[in-house]
């Protein structure tokens, strides 16, 4: 395998507070030759999502994951269910694709937070679901101008009122921090994602699903009219392959997909319980899941509960040095936004990675040159929903069936290569700077 980043990325055990709500079930590992209809290298939401879809459509499916399924980005992060999964402005989307497709695209976002909450209920997956919608909370006066300026674009775009929060009534919100005011679009929720992984699991396995882990694809190869996936231990003949490594992926799995995709770290850090008279000192009491406004964003909930969980894009090494700085940065943020919290424990923390791609959306869709592989990707720090989504798209194209929710038909088109090859995360530096200089 080659990845681009330290090996310590790819190995850190995952130790977030999700594992203490829900531990998972340990996969065995492949061992010897296997023989399916449809292989699927990533046992994350999008892997396991297509599985559901396929098994339920009588297709045999196997997943295979390098560690146990959910341990990537599936089971680190920050559980928002919601709107997103392009990093492209709508005008700069239907100046690029047009504005049927921007339109489409839209209804795809609301589609993914529909496909999460229909699996929730059809499969009676508790995962303490809490939230109605999401805030967008203003870190400057300025950025609080711009939300006042996007209230009617969201009102078209979504077809919901967004509700602003003017300064003065966070605090009596349950919203107290050092912002200046905020937006509510009543879409999406948040969630426990071990125990929305679990359940799905669960109900793959139900329909049939194999689940394999410990089980790193070494190498697919096309033999004749089949694909063969080498493991350490194990091989897998399919007729159809399906990537939903995101992040995670490799150079030469296949080839094809080398500097196609470029992960990016995401930290998060939780709390012990908070207690009552604690976050009232705070002013912090809703469990609205919220983010700020900034380029480099902070993401935060209160859960049920009562810990608090914050998050941040990470850094761009996965050294002992940068892992350290990174913590330190962390801390002061939130201590920063949170002030009468600075002496609250933090009890867990963690990083994971998301994947960015050139173009800016996701890719979902057949591999070029490549018969019966296809791979969904590059989800941009939103794949709870959007993953999820996509990877049950994915499988209804994999058996030649037409999409059973909106499906924008840019997000088939193959993904551009970023510049530098492996060394392309160099990229992220001189971005990273230009952010903080205008988050400012």
């Amino acid at each position: 395998m080659k990845r681009i980043y330290e090996s310590a990325a790819y190995e850190t055990p995952q130790s977030c507070w999700w594992r203490d709500t829900k531990p998972p079930a340990d996969q065995p590992r492949l061992n010897g030759d296997h023989r399916t209809e449809v292989a699927i290298i990533g046992g994350g939401f999008t892997g396991l999502n297509a599985a559901l879809v396929l098994a339920k459509a009588g297709v045999e499916a196997t997943v295979i994951d390098a560690e146990q399924p959910g341990w990537g980005a599936s089971g680190r992060n920050g559980g928002f269910c919601c709107l997103g999964g392009s990093k492209l402005s709508g005008g700069m989307m239907a100046r690029r694709f047009g504005q049927d497709q921007r339109a489409e695209w839209h209804k795809t976002e609301r589609a993914a937070v529909d496909h999460v909450d229909a699996l929730l209920s059809d499969n009676q997956i508790n995962a303490d679901r809490h939230s109605d919608g999401e805030t967008l909370l203003a870190h400057t006066p300025k950025a609080m101008q711009d939300i006042l300026a996007s209230r009617d674009d969201a009102k078209a775009t979504y077809g919901v009122t967004p509700e602003i929060i003017a300064a003065e009534e966070l605090r009596q919100r349950g919203l107290g921090g050092t912002f200046y005011g905020g937006i509510t679009l009543p879409i999406g929720f948040a969630l426990n994602p071990a125990k929305y992984h679990a359940g799905l699991a669960q109900s793959a396995q139900a329909v049939g699903v194999q689940l394999f882990g410990q089980s790193p694809a070494l190498s697919i190869v096309r033999t004749g009219a089949t694909w063969r996936v080498t493991t350490p231990t194990g091989t897998i003949t399919a007729d159809k392959v399906i990537l939903a490594t995101n992040g995670y992926s490799s150079e030469d799995i296949p080839d094809w997909l080398r500097a196609r995709y470029l992960p990016v770290q995401s930290s998060i850090i939780v709390t012990r319980p908070i207690t009552q008279s604690e976050q009232d000192r705070q002013g912090w009491t809703s469990l609205q899941m919220c983010y700020d406004s900034r380029i480099l964003l902070h993401y935060f909930r209160l859960m049920p509960d009562g810990r608090f969980l914050f998050g941040m894009r990470g850094g761009l090494r996965a050294t002992p040095n940068a892992e350290a700085a990174l913590s330190r940065k962390i801390r002061a943020d939130f201590h920063t936004l949170f002030p009468e919290w600075r002496n609250i424990d933090i009890s867990h923390e963690w990083s994971g990675l998301l994947c960015l791609m050139r173009r800016l959306t996701p890719f979902a869709g057949a591999v070029p040159d490549h018969p019966g592989l296809f791979a969904a990707m590059g989800y941009h720090g939103n794949g709870v929903a959007m993953g999820s989504y996509l990877g049950a798209r994915l499988a209804e194209t994999v058996v030649g069936q037409p999409p059973s929710g909106p499906l924008p038909a840019f997000l088939s088109a193959p993904p551009a290569r970023f510049p530098l090859g492996t060394l392309r995360r160099l990229l992220l530096a001189p971005a990273y700077s230009a952010a903080t200089l205008f988050d400012r």
